[in-house]
C-alpha cells in the first residue's frame, strides 16, 4: 500500500479521492438519463466533497504531481461542467422549451461547456502542482456548478422560467473566464 503515499504514483491517496469524484460524476450522468435528478444532484455533491479533500490530502501529504493536476481538472470538467449542464438541459430545457428557444438553450449549453473547458485548460497551463493562489481570477468551475444548481432549483420551484435559466447560464459561463477575483477557500 506504499503507492498510496508515493507522490509519483498515479494511484496515490489524493488521486484515489479524485477517482471517486469521477465515479460520482459518471453515476450522476447516468441518473440524469434516468430522470432521477435528486440522486444525480446528491452524487454531484459527493463528487464535490471528494474534490475538496483530494487537494487537501495532496498538499498535506506532499502527493501533488502533474498527473494529479490533470486528473483533477478532468474530474472538475465532468462533475462541475458537464453534469450541471446536462442536468439543466434534461430537467429544464428538454421539458419546458421547444423550437427556436430549445436551439438557443442548446447553444447556451455548448457555450457553458466550452467556457468551463477553457477555464480548466487555462488553469492547468498556469498552475504549479502543490501551489495554491490566494485568489482565483474568474469563477472556479465548482462555484459555477453551485450557481447552476441554484438556478436549477429556482426553476424546479417555479421561481424562474426556462428562458431566464438560459440567460443565467450564459452569465455564469461568462464569469468562468472573467477578471472577477474570487478568494480561494
Amino acid at each position: 500500500m506504499k503507492f498510496l503515499w508515493t507522490p509519483s504514483s498515479h494511484f496515490n491517496l489524493a488521486n484515489m479521492f479524485t477517482f471517486v469524484n469521477i465515479t460520482a460524476g459518471l453515476m450522476a450522468t447516468y441518473f440524469i438519463t434516468q430522470n432521477n435528478f435528486i440522486l444525480a444532484i446528491v452524487l454531484a455533491w459527493v463528487g464535490g466533497a471528494f474534490d475538496i479533500f483530494d487537494g487537501k490530502i495532496a498538499r498535506k501529504y506532499n502527493l501533488s504531481n502533474e498527473f494529479g493536476v490533470q486528473l483533477d481538472s478532468f474530474a472538475d470538467f465532468l462533475s462541475f461542467v458537464l453534469v450541471p449542464v446536462f442536468l439543466i438541459f434534461q430537467a429544464v430545457y428538454a421539458t419546458q422549451l421547444s423550437g427556436l428557444m430549445l436551439i438557443i438553450a442548446s447553444i447556451t449549453s455548448i457555450y457553458y461547456v466550452i467556457s468551463g473547458l477553457r477555464r480548466l485548460i487555462h488553469f492547468n497551463l498556469n498552475a504549479d502542482a502543490g501551489e495554491v493562489e490566494n485568489y482565483f481570477t474568474g469563477v472556479p468551475t465548482p462555484l459555477g456548478a453551485i450557481l447552476l444548481w441554484v438556478v436549477y432549483l429556482t426553476n424546479a420551484y417555479e421561481l424562474l422560467p426556462a428562458v431566464v435559466v438560459i440567460g443565467a447560464m450564459a452569465v455564469i459561463a461568462w464569469t468562468l473566464n472573467s477578471t472577477i477575483k474570487v478568494k480561494h477557500p
